[in-house]
């Protein structure tokens, strides 16, 4: 009997998790499983990766074949360089948390009480927009006369 690891598909249509199961070749994807060994949710940020390393180690050890997406989450982990006797991989590295946005725009508005970026043209009123209508009008009314 071939024994594989693999993924197991749980979850939402486009909410998907997974987990890290031990389990015969021939069964389907998300079928029964002899062993489950590690959890993989890749929508978080960052993704959340367990695995079980003691576990891992052992299912490696008896013949186990990892499938290749499994083989990436491991080569992740260190559980396959531990296995093949390769130096461990640097450690996964967090990213930075993001600045809230309501709060930095509210700490450069306190910071100046002057605007900032105004309008370089100043606003025109209704009432002028108007008398330049009227000027307008009047101008081609005395040009069509004239011609």
């Amino acid at each position: 009997m071939a024994v594989k690891i693999k993924l197991k598909r749980l979850g939402k249509i486009r909410s998907p998790h997974y987990r890290i199961v031990v389990a015969d070749s021939r069964t389907r994807r998300d079928g029964r499983a002899i062993e489950e060994i590690g959890l993989y949710h890749p929508v978080q940020n960052p993704s959340r990766i367990e695995v079980n390393a003691e576990r891992a180690q052992y299912w490696l050890s008896v013949g186990a074949q990892p499938t290749e997406p499994v083989l990436a989450i491991l080569k992740l982990t260190g559980d396959w360089q531990a296995h093949k006797g390769l130096p461990a991989p640097a450690p996964l590295l967090q990213p930075e948390p993001k600045a809230d946005k309501r709060a930095l725009f509210e700490a450069l508005s306190a910071d100046g009480d002057e605007a900032k970026g105004e309008a370089i043209t100043p606003k025109a009123k209704k009432s002028d927009k108007k008398a330049d209508e009227a000027a307008d009008a009047a101008a081609e009314s005395t040009e069509s006369t004239e011609a």
